[in-house]
């Protein structure tokens, strides 16, 4: 008799999670609520204003103008593969960027975070982890079991913030596509379900006050909190 081919195991119960509505969401630091051009395109093109280098590895941007950042996030916003958030932030009260929801499949458990613009007051702040532990929290309390983060392969910033984050890195897709007119190599990064619960403590550590001191700096690093759940490092941040 034949060996039997070898099966995945049975995924208990399974039921598809729904699609994200674009609910609120709040955290100790940041907010997240659906974007909208009227409500958001005017404070976020200010916040972008001058920082062109936050579009280099995006699809779309820089803007040369606030009407055309505008329009942009009118048709953006329309789409119905891709819900946009806007980020504020609940310390300095303003809105400072935004991320999505994209790729979702819900019939395979899969979304993807991704389409992140940060202005630099946002970026490298307790705001800015909050919406993203927010987002991946979301994500699996809703049923999802794997949660994916991609960028350009030269974008080392978002592939330390993915580490950072408690991605597992896993590999690049090469010349996945093109952008802008240029070559683009994809790195892939995902979190799945059953690394989630120590993801969520080490967010809920790395986010807690007494995480930091009177001067607001932190005691402990996330990356060293996530590190113990990571199933592997990024080779190329070596």
């Amino acid at each position: 008799m034949k060996d039997a081919r070898p099966l995945g195991p049975v995924v208990p119960n399974w039921t598809p999670p729904p699609l994200p509505a674009g609910e609120p969401m709040a955290g100790r630091y940041a907010e997240l609520e659906k974007l909208d051009a009227d409500r958001h395109a005017a404070l976020l093109y200010k916040a972008f204003d001058g920082h062109d280098e936050v579009w280099d590895y995006m699809p779309d941007g820089p803007f040369a103008s606030a009407a055309q950042f505008h329009r942009w996030m009118r048709g953006a916003t329309q789409r119905d593969d891709i819900l946009f958030l806007a980020i504020r932030d609940r310390v300095t009260g303003t809105y400072g960027g935004f991320a999505s929801y994209l790729r979702m499949q819900p019939a395979a458990g899969s979304i993807e975070v991704g389409f992140i613009a940060m202005a630099p007051q946002l970026q490298r702040t307790r705001a800015a982890t909050d919406a993203m532990y927010l987002m991946m929290k979301w994500a699996f309390e809703a049923g999802y079991r794997r949660y994916e983060w991609k960028c350009d392969a030269l974008n080392r910033p978002s592939r330390r913030a993915a580490q950072r984050l408690g991605f597992t890195y896993e590999g690049v897709f090469r010349q996945a596509t093109v952008v802008k007119g240029r070559n683009r190599d994809t790195a892939w990064f995902a979190v799945i379900d059953s690394e989630w619960p120590a993801l969520e403590e080490a967010f809920r550590a790395w986010l807690s006050p007494s995480n930091f001191d009177a001067e607001g700096r932190q005691q402990e690093r996330l990356s060293d909190l996530t590190r113990l759940v990571r199933s592997g490092s990024d080779p190329s941040l070596k």
